[in-house]
C-alpha cells in the first residue's frame, strides 16, 4: 500500500488493525506529499504500481482518466454497507458509466475553528464560532484587537491552492452556489457569493486581522499557527484538531458559514483502490472490504477520533464521549466533494489561476475576478 505522509498516522492504525486480526499482510509505505504525484507516474509507466493505491479525492479523477485502477465495480455494490458509504470518495473513483474504482480510506473535513481561551479574553462567546462571513471578519478584528504578542485574528494558507479550496469553497456552497459544473468543466467562482468571500479576506488584510507568513504560506506549517494559540479563528482539517487539543488549545468546532449563513464542509481526504498492476487483487480487497466494515469503521477509526465514512456511525459511542468530536461529524451532512479531471492543475497546482485569482483579488486588491475565473475554465476544460 502507499499512501501521502499527512495521512500517516490513520493509515498506521487500519494497517496495524487489519494485519493483527489477518492471515493476509499488508505493508504500508508512507510517501511524502510532494513526492506522491512523481513517484505514481513513474510507476504507471513501468507497471511498478502497488496492489492498493491511496490518493486526494480532487486527483483521483485525473488518475482514473489515466487508468490507473482496477475496476471493482461488482466487489463494491456487493459490500453490505454500501448504502451507507460516504458519496464523495465514491464519486471520485466513478467513471462517468457509472464503474466504481475506489472506497474512502481517510476522511478529512473542513471545519470552523476557534481559540476559545481568547474569545473569551476578548469577551466574545467561547461555545459560538462565526455563523456568517461578516462574522468572522468581525470575529478576527476583534482577536486582533488584543494586541497579544504574536497573536493573530486568523491565518489562511494563501499560496496553497489546496488549502484555499478546502476552507474557501465551503463558504461559496454555504451561500447556495457551486465553484464548479457538474461536468467538471467550468469554474463558477466569479459568483456575487464568491466574489463577498474575495473582499471579506480583502477586508482583513487591509485592517491587519490576518497573521504575518499568511501570503507565502504554500501549506507547509499552515496549521501549526493556530496549534500553538496564536489565532484567534480559522477554517481548520478536522484531521488537526486533535493535535491542537493535545497541545493545549480548548478548541471551539463548528461548520463553515455562507455570506448569510447555513454551513458547508469540503468532504476531502483520500480514496484508496486496487491498481492495474495488481497480481494480488483478491488479497487487495480483502482489506478494502475489512476497511468498509463496522468493526473498521467504528473500532479504529471512530475509537481514535477520525470521522467514519459510514454515515450510520457518524453518531457513535466515541463522538458521543466528546463533544468536538460529535461537532465535526455533524458537518458531513453537508459536505461536498468537487469532481474534475484536471482539478488540481486548475486549483492546487503551485502558481495556478486559482492561487493567482485568490493572491491577486485578496492580497493585492487588483485581480480581475471574471478574467481569471475563465482562466481556471480554460484548463478545466483541456
Amino acid at each position: 500500500m502507499w499512501t501521502r505522509a499527512p495521512l500517516e498516522r490513520q493509515a498506521k492504525l487500519l494497517v496495524e488493525a487489519y494485519n493483527a486480526d489477518h492471515e493476509n499482510q499488508v505493508k504500508l509505505e508512507i510517501i511524502p506529499n510532494d513526492d506522491m504525484e512523481g513517484k505514481v507516474g513513474a510507476a504507471a509507466q513501468n507497471g511498478d504500481l502497488p496492489d492498493l493505491l491511496a490518493g486526494d479525492v480532487v486527483r483521483l479523477p485525473y488518475w482514473l482518466d489515466n487508468g490507473l485502477f482496477t475496476d471493482l465495480t461488482e466487489q463494491i455494490e456487493a459490500l453490505p454497507t454500501i448504502d451507507d458509504i460516504a458519496a464523495g470518495h465514491l464519486d471520485a473513483g466513478t467513471t462517468p458509466d457509472g464503474a466504481k474504482h475506489t472506497v474512502p480510506f481517510v476522511t478529512d473535513v473542513s471545519v470552523m475553528a476557534w481559540n476559545k481561551d481568547l474569545y473569551e479574553k476578548e469577551g466574545l462567546d467561547p461555545e459560538a464560532g462565526p455563523t456568517t462571513v461578516a462574522e468572522l471578519v468581525e470575529h478576527a478584528a476583534a482577536i486582533q484587537a488584543l494586541g497579544e504578542d504574536g497573536v493573530s485574528g486568523t491565518y489562511f494558507g494563501g499560496n496553497c491552492g489546496g488549502c484555499l479550496v478546502f476552507t474557501w469553497f465551503p463558504m461559496i456552497w454555504a451561500s447556495g452556489d457551486e465553484v464548479i459544473s457538474e461536468d467538471g468543466r467550468e469554474s463558477l467562482l466569479a459568483s456575487d457569493s464568491a466574489k463577498e468571500v474575495y473582499a471579506a479576506y480583502r477586508e482583513m488584510v487591509e485592517n491587519g486581522s490576518i497573521a504575518p507568513g499568511s501570503k507565502e504560506e504554500t501549506g507547509a506549517t499552515w496549521t501549526a499557527a493556530f496549534s500553538e494559540g496564536k489565532i484567534g479563528v480559522m477554517q481548520y482539517p478536522n484531521t488537526a484538531v486533535w493535535g491542537a487539543i493535545e497541545a493545549g488549545i480548548d478548541v471551539g468546532v463548528g461548520p463553515i458559514p455562507g455570506v448569510d449563513g447555513n454551513g458547508a464542509t469540503f468532504l476531502g481526504g483520500d480514496a484508496m483502490g486496487i491498481s492495474k498492476d495488481s497480481e494480488n487483487v483478491d488479497a487487495a480487497w480483502s482489506f478494502l472490504a475489512w476497511l468498509m466494515s463496522d468493526a473498521a469503521q467504528l473500532d479504529v477509526i471512530a475509537k481514535n477520533g477520525e470521522v467514519p465514512a459510514l454515515t450510520t456511525l457518524l453518531d457513535n459511542e466515541y463522538a458521543a464521549e466528546d463533544p468536538i468530536a460529535l461537532a465535526i461529524n455533524a458537518v458531513i451532512e453537508n459536505g461536498r466533494t468537487p469532481v474534475a479531471p484536471y482539478f488540481s492543475e486548475a486549483f492546487n497546482a503551485s502558481g495556478s489561476p486559482f492561487v493567482t485569482l485568490v493572491r491577486s483579488t485578496v492580497f493585492d486588491g487588483t485581480g480581475d475576478v471574471d478574467a481569471l475565473n475563465e482562466e481556471i475554465t480554460a484548463v478545466l476544460d483541456q
